[in-house]
């Protein structure tokens, strides 16, 4: 490499900003939605994650006093008409729709155990999609952030070969800068990808598990209610 080469080479700034800058306007439009969708996930991401501390934490407080050996009819009236956590959000559907099957001189209406199995299970559907929204974002990051960012990198090499046949000279201080803003299209779009993809996975887990104990309590409560019916 001659020293005029070197030269040129060595003046040019190689930083994340100064390579976002000289970009062509697709891909900084590529970046800046890549930006987007990282920020975007992150905040999902969080999001769930305090999501499903809090609900475990009311399940475990739910659950104390559920086994607490409470009448069901005194625990019913603490949460009252408006529960506020998921679990109690269960167990009120429930004793909603077995106060609702008995009649005016105490017996119950027919189908009643069906009908509080559904209530429950409505509840849990209901909680279920509340905890699996934004998920399906998460997702689409994770498998095409990855493409994005390379439509944008192809784009850029493109770019930066048309200029290379325009000045004439294929020398690295030419080259280099083109090829590495393109590359940092690439880069970012894995950046978004990679957490999108791994906590979309965790987070999928985490979700089922919790909701395989709020299925788990319907099933036990429901239980109790059919001993209570067959007596």
């Amino acid at each position: 490499m001659d020293t005029d080469t070197l030269a040129m080479a060595q003046e040019i700034d190689f930083s994340m900003v100064a390579l976002f800058l000289r970009a062509t306007f697709t891909v900084k439009i590529v970046m800046i939605m890549l930006m987007i969708m990282s920020f975007w996930s992150w905040a999902i991401i969080i999001q769930k994650h305090i999501m499903l501390r809090k609900a475990q934490g009311e399940a475990s407080i739910f659950d104390r006093a559920f086994w607490s050996g409470e009448p069901l009819d005194e625990l019913f009236e603490k949460i009252g008409s408006e529960p506020q956590g998921q679990s109690e959000k269960i167990f009120s559907a429930g004793m909603l729709e077995w106060r609702r099957s008995h009649k005016q001189d105490g017996g119950l209406i027919a189908g009643a155990q069906s009908r509080i199995d559904r209530a429950m299970n409505v509840a849990i559907a209901r909680e279920s999609e509340f905890m699996n929204r934004g998920l399906s974002f998460l997702a689409t990051t994770g498998s095409t952030a990855t493409f994005i960012g390379l439509f944008g990198t192809v784009w850029g090499i493109k770019h930066s070969f048309e200029q290379i046949a325009i000045s004439q000279n294929t020398s690295l201080a030419v080259v280099a800068p083109g090829i590495a803003e393109a590359l940092l299209a690439t880069g970012v779009g894995l950046v978004a990808a990679i957490p999108a993809a791994v906590f979309y996975n965790k987070l999928s887990a985490d979700i089922d598990r919790v909701l395989g104990g709020y299925e788990a309590f319907a099933d036990e409560f429901a239980t109790i209610l059919s001993r209570q019916l067959d007596s």
